[in-house]
């Protein structure tokens, strides 16, 4: 069987590599490190004396991570961390400014993979879905405390499930007979919930209430506009920020952040990809995460090149 970091192949590397513009001697910050697959392809590029400070949240994924990276630690600064922290990170590192920053959002395939996690239907396990396993509520929290109104309205927001209020009342009568601790628990909640048509669709029909929980649980969407602005607060002029999404949630978030910065009186930014870069067939073909990934870039200005 693979390592987790070797079962977990980034998405959009070229067109991230191209995008950011790295140059030897840069500091690049990644503040979803994951398993440092692209951080590697960075970190090669920027070679003999770029710098990459590396922020996650999911410890395991940190540790595999200062092992790949063993080689290269002297230009490395690995962060455990929240990237709604990243000024503090990059501060705490030694800069106060950055060449380029990058957010690869959502769950990754070594998390989805592990059914201690709690992130997958796939297999059974406990229904956590942290990516911090220091703090904050788990999911089985979610499901046991929240009344069905508010249960709805997150699995619908969240998760854009269309079953919304039969999902939220088939688990609040579910807990009723006793508390719902596993995914392969909720997971049967949900498959009784909805239509027979419906559990045999294109995607499992618990995806949508997954991801809306896992959401919830990691305040993913909270953060990230927040995170947004503070990267690009912290480029250099003609520094860039990249972000991969997974999702329309995210992507919106992505989009009208980065429109409303560039809009703003005086602003120092400009967005350079007027629509999403999409990955190609080929990266499609071998690497099915790459489907539904959309990166999106904005520049700060220098101020002379300013009209």
């Amino acid at each position: 069987m693979n390592s987790a970091r070797e079962s977990h192949e980034p998405v959009l590397v070229d067109e991230i590599v191209f995008w950011l513009q790295c140059k030897p001697g840069g500091v690049y910050v990644d503040c979803t490190l994951g398993y440092a697959g692209l951080a590697t392809r960075i970190l090669e590029r920027t070679a003999p004396n770029g710098i990459l400070i590396g922020i996650d949240r999911d410890a395991t994924a940190l540790s595999e991570s200062r092992s790949r990276l063993q080689d290269l630690l002297p230009r490395v600064h690995l962060r455990h961390a929240n990237f709604s922290e990243l000024k503090a990170v990059v501060a705490d590192s030694g800069f106060s400014q950055v060449d380029g920053v990058i957010f690869d959002l959502g769950v990754s395939s070594p998390q989805l993979d592990r059914p201690e996690r709690g992130f997958s239907f796939r297999e059974d396990g406990p229904l956590d879905m942290r990516m911090d396993q220091r703090e904050g509520r788990t999911a089985a929290d979610l499901v046991r405390d929240l009344p069905e109104s508010e249960l709805a309205d997150l699995i619908y927001q969240l998760g854009e499930e269309r079953y919304s209020r039969r999902i939220a009342r088939a688990i609040v009568q579910a807990r009723m007979q006793g508390a719902i601790r596993t995914t392969g628990e909720l997971t049967a909640v949900v498959e009784r919930a909805v239509p027979a048509s419906y559990r045999h669709g294109r995607i499992h029909c618990a995806t949508r209430t997954f991801q809306a929980l896992r959401i919830a649980v990691n305040r993913e969407l909270d953060v990230l506009e927040p995170a947004l602005r503070d990267a690009v607060d912290l480029l250099v002029p003609g520094g860039r920020v990249c972000a991969i999404s997974f999702h329309s949630l995210e992507d919106r978030v992505v989009k009208h952040t980065f429109r409303a910065m560039a809009n703003e009186p005086e602003s120092s930014v400009t967005v350079l990809t007027k629509k999403p870069v999409v990955a190609s067939d080929d990266e499609r073909h071998h690497n099915p995460r790459s489907r539904s990934a959309k990166l999106r870039v904005v520049e700060r200005i220098a101020k002379e090149s300013m009209p």
